[in-house]
């Protein structure tokens, strides 16, 4: 039997992570907040406990929804397991969101309860203001934080669904008005297990957490899988390069994960520099987005280590993918297949069978989403028959089952009669010395085709010398995929959670002559 098996039948809950370790090690550090003493995993238990007594004295109970506005805090990671010893639904949404974001997000999801980190977040402070929050009245946490009760009378999710969800996580809406994923407790339980495992996690581990638990990848792959080890977390509401150089020798940080535009920034930062020192690191790891092979090859040699890769969506509760620790690749693969997960290659509904051939990825296993709430339309959509989840991702496999990105379906480009997956275009413009970053997005024609559009981000002080990089494009990409255009931009939008937005570069274009 397998240590994740094992796990799966200990376990029901995903507050029962934490439980365990606080009786196994009470003592041992879990969080190190910012500009605030070190918690250890006694102490956290005793918050959860008091704020799911809080919560129970408002009237919460199972089946009801709790919204959670802030930034990464203690308060944010408290009330995520306090939820779960309920039975409620926690919503966590980043307080950096506008107050229409947050708004279309409580009226779609009905929560008896919104609570503001307003202690350590002037938006959440903002945000509570503007529903008429009060102070919370809780030993759970310190002074400053607020709360309301917003529909008190709302009937809660039936029992079994109530049980059955860990949380509702959603989508940053680039493509539309957000879908809120079912996450469950059966997901994250067993990815818990997989990612420390695959990690290799130790209780004297110690990660860095600037990616928002109000994220799947902040979530899963970092918050669990980290409590899972009974390991640490350096607990960040923002992304600091300065904050992630001096973390990495106070309090000493051995894994640090990241979206790819992190580690563009820390390269920013720290240009002209040799291989950092950093003693206790031992593993690095990107995801969220596809590998780029030039940051492959700036990061391995900034950390003197291998930079792993991963693939996984809000939709599945952790990483499908992931590289082997044994063996870092020289390619932007994403890995073999996670224990319980299962692999389609699809192209016009049929499953390919050759090593190479692209088309749409489907996945199942015990991290598949529920369904998005209250959307039974996009469900269907996402959700086929034999359990199968529609990623939304266009990719292949190699001979050896390693798993390669290739682009999303709703960002595929057609020029000429051909497919361009910008992607690839972007890798290429990547490369070219003085590009930090670059994002590829389609214009549509008049005749219906598309022209292909690249805006990119020079680093600091950088001046492109575009007819270099002109014939550049001529010698690496085939006519129909070379950009139209190449449009210098000073920061390419991302999310909260450091993934690119196309939308507000094709809107850009849009208004343009």
């Amino acid at each position: 039997m397998s240590a994740t098996t094992a796990s799966q039948k200990i376990m029901k809950f995903i507050h029962e992570i934490p439980q365990q370790q606080a009786e196994r090690q009470p003592d041992a550090i879990c969080l190190y907040p910012e500009a605030a003493e070190p918690i250890r995993y006694g102490q956290l238990w005793q918050h959860i406990v008091d704020a799911a007594d809080w919560m129970r004295s408002l009237g919460v109970s199972s089946g009801h929804k709790v919204m959670i506005v802030g930034e990464n805090c203690p308060e944010m990671i408290v009330m995520l397991f306090a939820c779960s010893t309920l039975g409620a639904w926690p919503i966590s949404v980043n307080a950096r969101l506008s107050s229409r974001e947050i708004e279309t997000i409580a009226r779609h999801s009905d929560p008896t309860l919104t609570f503001f980190t307003a202690r350590c977040s002037d938006a959440a402070s903002a945000h509570a203001e503007t529903y008429a929050a009060q102070a919370c009245e809780s030993r759970a946490f310190p002074a400053g934080n607020r709360a309301a009760l917003q529909n008190p009378t709302t009937p809660p999710e039936a029992a079994e669904l109530a049980q059955a969800v860990a949380t509702l996580v959603y989508t940053s809406g680039t493509t539309g008005a957000p879908k809120g994923v079912m996450v469950t407790h059966k997901g994250l339980l067993h990815f818990a297990a997989v990612s420390a495992m695959s990690r290799r996690m130790q209780a004297h581990d110690i990660a860095y957490a600037a990616l928002p638990v109000s994220h799947i990848f902040g979530i899963a792959t970092v918050l669990m899988a980290t409590f899972q080890a009974g390991a640490s977390l350096v607990l960040r509401a923002k992304f600091d390069v300065s904050d992630v150089l001096g973390s990495l020798a106070d309090p000493g940080i051995s894994i640090l994960q990241g979206v790819p535009t992190m580690f563009v920034r820390v390269l920013s930062a720290t240009t002209g520099q040799g291989p950092i020192t950093a003693p206790a690191l031992r593993y690095v790891y990107t995801g969220g987005a596809a590998m780029d092979m030039a940051l492959k090859a700036k990061v391995e040699a900034l950390f003197n280590l291998p930079l792993h890769h991963g693939y996984g969506i809000t939709e599945y509760a952790g990483s499908m993918f992931i590289t082997d620790i044994d063996h870092p690749r020289r390619d932007s693969a994403t890995g073999h297949a996670v224990e319980g997960v299962e692999l389609q290659i699809v192209l016009d509904g049929v499953p390919v069978t050759q090593p190479g051939d692209k088309g749409d990825i489907l996945i199942r296993g015990p991290g598949t989403m529920l369904g998005y709430y209250r959307n039974p339309e996009q469900t269907a959509k996402a959700l086929l028959p034999g359990g199968w989840l529609h990623t939304g991702d266009i990719g292949y496999v190699d001979a050896d089952g390693a798993l390669f990105i290739t682009g999303r379906s709703k960002d595929l480009i057609i020029r000429s009669g051909f497919n361009v997956y910008p992607q690839e275009v972007e890798a290429v413009i990547n490369a070219f010395p003085g590009i930090r970053l670059s994002a590829v997005v389609g214009k549509p024609q008049d005749d219906g085709n598309e022209e292909v559009i690249a805006f990119y981000e020079p680093d600091a002080g950088q001046s492109i010398d575009l007819p270099a990089l002109a014939q550049y494009l001529v010698d690496h990409l085939a006519p129909y995929k070379r950009p139209a255009r190449m449009i210098a931009i000073k920061q390419i939008p991302t999310t909260m959670s450091g993934k690119i937005q196309k939308n507000p570069l094709r809107a850009q274009l849009l208004k343009a002559p």
